[in-house]
């Protein structure tokens, strides 16, 4: 679904150059490297920048990762996805890629306009189902036969898993998905023009033994209000509101508020383990600190002032003489 895609035609009309002689491999080798004019497919117009498509890959790798935790947790056994695509097509062009008969979730994004897909492969989908009603995760692929049970318990399953886009997409837009309709033929679905042009997101997907892809399909018409969000410079500039005065106010009176513990050091010493054990009441332990030395005072771990020992109404004090240089250190 990606770069210069010939039609089915096309490849048929140089199929039947080369076999009836009308041209030769190296006249057509030739006309294309002097051929000076690009051909531009109208059908096929470019509606996003490749800086956008960028942010929505970024995006929706984040929401891989976060459906990768989601379906673990709900089918309990391996789970892997992985963003293998983003490409921007006709609508028409991705209804052939898909299958006759598959899973595809159809979603509302309010506020925005429109709706958005997610297929499931047949043999993703009923992976899943076997593993949500006990079973190994075998699948069947008999999507056409989907009973109502197994079809309520499919929605149910990605009706919670659409929680994940819309905190994948918080940064960007603040969207609701709500799901709408559950298809399994893709040629019933007319959500938009066939000539309208869609991103793809393929994901490639591994649910213990079984593998396929789940792609998500969103118009353009989705996405046209929120094209600014995409580019570098709205991710990459910063959303700090300003700080109103009560409440740099609150915030300085709470910090005045914070208690800190405070350690006078009356000093330090080494001795052995052997001496430890051998401690007894009235021995002395001999301190590195002379007794007419300042001592050190601690704000938490750091050494913040030197300071003089003494009593304050019967209780032990200390007084602050100076502060110490590098005291924003946590140097001795």
């Amino acid at each position: 679904m990606a770069g210069d895609v010939l039609s089915q035609s096309e490849i048929d009309a140089l199929l039947s150059a080369l076999s009836t002689g009308e041209m030769t491999a190296d006249e057509m080798k030739k006309e294309e490297e002097t051929r000076k004019v690009k051909v531009y497919d109208f059908k096929r117009a470019l509606r996003f920048s490749k800086d956008q498509i960028r942010s929505l890959t970024r995006i929706h790798e984040n929401f891989a990762r976060l459906l990768t935790t989601f379906f673990s947790a709900q089918l309990r056994t391996y789970v892997q996805i992985t963003v293998a695509s983003v490409d921007q097509i006709p609508f028409e062009e991705f209804i052939r890629s898909i299958p006759n008969m598959t899973l595809i979730n159809v979603f509302e994004v309010p506020p925005l306009d429109g709706n958005i897909l997610m297929e499931i492969n047949p043999n993703i989908a009923y992976s899943m189902l076997d593993r949500l009603m006990g079973g190994q995760g075998v699948s069947n692929s008999k999507v056409d036969s989907l009973t109502e049970i197994e079809t309520k318990i499919m929605t149910n399953l990605f009706e919670r898993s659409f929680d994940n886009l819309r905190e994948a997409w918080a940064n960007v837009a603040d969207i609701d998905p709500i799901m709408t309709e559950l298809e399994v033929n893709p040629q019933f679905l007319q959500m938009i023009s066939p000539n309208e042009t869609v991103v793809v997101i393929s994901f490639n997907t591994i649910i213990g033994e079984t593998s396929g892809m789940i792609n998500i399909c969103i118009p353009h018409v989705v996405l046209e209000p929120i094209v600014p969000n995409l580019s570098v410079r709205y991710w990459m500039q910063t959303n700090k509101k300003a700080v109103s005065p009560e409440q740099l106010e609150i915030l300085e009176n709470r910090v005045r508020k914070a208690d800190l513990q405070i350690v006078a050091e009356l000093g330090k010493t080494e001795i052995s383990i052997e001496d430890f054990l051998l401690l007894q009441p009235q021995d002395v332990i001999q301190l590195n600190q002379k007794i007419e030395d300042p001592l050190v005072l601690r704000i938490g771990d750091v050494p913040k002032f030197s300071v003089q020992p003494g009593k304050l109404k019967k209780r032990m004090a200390i007084q602050v003489i100076e502060p110490l240089k590098g005291g924003d250190e946590n140097d001795e």
